[in-house]
């Protein structure tokens, strides 16, 4: 069941939400978490329900482990068994069959293919029981309530897709009495932040995915203005559904009354990488730093220990991603990039702001090739038709330009206000109104007009 679809919005969504308020008022706020909890294993079980059984399950281990681990003053034993486990399921679905492929590379080994089906979400959820885990070693948290546990794993507007959110900053809310108590307010709000995202799916994300699968599908016969193309529209993609998605998920927890943290900032504006990683995914960014990057030893051993904590920290980012050697490239390329700008900034040489974050763009949109090639020939041959200067060639990846206000659209988008600032400007007033149903229309006109797409982070 997708954000986009028209069974969510007129479905579940709506139910779900009318539901979680009538069972609050009759009851405690027990009720309501029950409701939720419920609803968001429905929810995760509409894909296939044995999902449902791998997220019970997985629950079921992390909550136990945690809670021993609040009890227990911190056991390292008990730290490592449940990090290994998590990793463990998570590197079984993820990456068998990436192993047995490089395995089967050694001459007179042919392993068969296992052909493991990737669950959704199961990056997410497991990354954010690890956190679950070290908190409860490090004494800051007390969970006794495996139905609140529950829902903080598996909140159903964050569950597939994120953001990565940490139990400090849930549980709270959900133990808080206002939460299951209507806001007239809230639900605006949600609605609006809602709208919006869909708005950045369906109206832009969506029209620009032909133009790239059209790019990223023939890259032999790419000419050097197709490469570009279909790599900035790419990065212009990806933005906008992954963003788009976070906005959703937002404003679906408003609904709720509760707030989840942001995971975007405009990071196209960025003057540098290491300001991008601040402004992009920030909650995997605030993982990876929370939890390897300052274990690890952060930057407290000095320069060189600090570059290869930041390269192996970002390696790591760049294998949770994906099963695939691009992914390991894509990783590596943003670890040497940071630890490339960390030199340059130690040498007090100022660029002007426009040239750098011109040049903040173009290094992730060239490691993006990496990110979304099939291959690594297939991402080989995409660059080299980047440089190959000389052969400028007829545009082909575009067939018609019928969407080419769309494009326009979503280009000027990059540049003015993002969603994050149009929320905090949100108010219950008659522009607000009009401007709430003005995007529910708009986007029902475009779910209505085209192919419903998964969010491309489903695939991680």
């Amino acid at each position: 069941m997708l954000f986009n679809s028209f069974e969510f919005i007129f479905g579940f969504l709506p139910l779900v939400v009318f539901g979680f308020y009538v069972v609050s008022r009759f009851s405690t706020g027990q009720g309501g978490r029950i409701w939720l909890f419920f609803s968001s294993l429905f929810f995760y079980g509409w894909w296939n329900p044995l999902y449902v059984v791998l997220i019970l399950g997985s629950m079921f281990v992390n909550y136990v482990l945690g809670t021993f681990l609040s009890k227990s003053n911190g056991s390292k034993g008990v730290l490592v068994v449940g990090v290994t486990f998590n990793l463990l399921l998570l590197g079984y679905y993820k990456f068998v069959d990436f192993f047995i492929e490089n395995i089967n590379l050694i001459p007179g080994v042919s392993f068969t293919y296992l052909n493991v089906v990737l669950p959704l979400g199961i990056s997410f959820f497991t990354f954010q029981q690890i956190a679950y885990l070290v908190d409860s070693y490090r004494g800051l948290t007390k969970e006794l309530n495996p139905i609140s546990y529950g829902v903080f794993v598996s909140f159903f507007p964050q569950l597939i897709a994120g953001p990565i959110v940490h139990h400090k900053e849930m549980m709270p809310q959900f133990d808080s009495a206002g939460t299951y108590r209507a806001s007239f307010f809230n639900l605006s709000k949600g609605a609006y932040v809602f709208m919006l995202g869909l708005a950045k799916k369906t109206v832009v994300a969506d029209n620009l995915a032909p133009v790239v699968a059209a790019g990223y599908s023939s890259v032999d016969t790419l000419s050097f203005l197709d490469a570009w193309v279909a790599t900035l529209f790419y990065a212009m993609q990806l933005y906008f559904d992954f963003s788009g998605y976070s906005d959703m998920a937002i404003g679906l927890a408003l609904l709720f009354n509760v707030n989840i943290p942001l995971n975007f900032d405009s990071p196209y504006k960025s003057a540098n990488i290491q300001e991008f990683w601040r402004r992009w995914h920030m909650t995997l960014s605030r993982f990876l730093r929370d939890y390897l990057y300052i274990p690890l030893g952060g930057s407290r051993k000095g320069p060189l220990i600090t570059s290869v904590n930041l390269v192996l920290t970002f390696l790591l980012g760049g294998i949770w991603h994906g099963a695939g050697w691009t992914f390991v490239v894509w990783g590596l390329l943003h670890g040497f990039g940071i630890v490339a700008f960390r030199l340059w900034d130690r040498l007090g040489i100022k660029l002007p702001v426009f040239l750098s974050v011109l040049i903040t763009f173009f290094f992730v949109n060239f490691a993006w090739v990496f990110f979304r090639a099939e291959s690594m020939e297939a991402a080989i041959t995409m660059v080299s038709k980047m440089v190959q200067f000389g052969s400028i060639g007829k545009l082909k990846v575009i067939d018609n330009w019928q969407n080419a206000p769309l494009w326009l659209i979503g280009f000027v988008l990059l540049f003015v206000p993002n969603t994050n600032r149009f929320a905090s400007w949100f108010r219950t007033d008659w522009l607000h109104l009009l401007l709430l149903v003005l995007l529910f229309v708009i986007n029902l006109m475009f779910l209505n007009s085209v192919v419903q797409r998964e969010f491309l982070y489903f695939n991680f």
